[in-house]
């Protein structure tokens, strides 16, 4: 039997590769969110600890600290509100990856299904020609055994 070859094979490999740098580009900017979502978070945590330890701390010792706190709070909010636009950025980015990635994963599916109907088809078409080609086979077979017995029978009637 012949070799199944589909002619639009590369366009598959092609897209299976699509498909596996695309996932992998998702897998890097998820990660990459997670940990700016973790650097927001400890950021967030740390101002909150600040301010519990201000208000655990004597009323006099408490006036210098949160005048400390409050001249560099404007900062540190300044570097959670970038956080955040990165983070936003980063969804953004995920999200468009993500319909990228289903965008390539439906195309080749679909190539995927059409090489299994195509596949199956050149299966059938060979079986096809297999049976055809034993049927002919039989057919010579019979012919020559036929042959064979009308010689065998010719030759017996001319010797009586």
């Amino acid at each position: 039997m012949k070799q199944f070859v589909w002619r639009l094979q590369r366009v598959l490999d092609v897209k299976a590769r699509q498909e596996q740098i695309r996932k992998a580009e998702l897998i890097a900017i998820t990660q990459k969110l997670t940990q700016t979502r973790g650097e927001l978070l400890a950021k967030k945590r740390i101002l909150e600890e600040i301010i519990s330890d201000l208000s655990d701390t004597s009323p006099r010792k408490r006036l210098g600290q949160q005048e400390f706190f409050i001249r560099h709070s404007k900062a540190a909010d300044e570097q959670i509100r970038e956080i955040e636009k990165i983070i936003s950025s980063l969804e953004l980015l995920r999200k468009e990856k993500t319909t990228e990635v289903l965008q390539v994963r439906k195309f080749r599916e679909g190539l995927e299904k059409l090489r299994t109907e195509a596949k199956a088809k050149f299966i059938e078409e060979q079986e096809k020609l297999e049976q055809k080609e034993l049927d002919e086979i039989a057919i010579l077979r019979f012919t020559r055994k036929n042959d064979l017995i009308l010689q065998h029978n010719g030759n017996t009637n001319k010797e009586m």
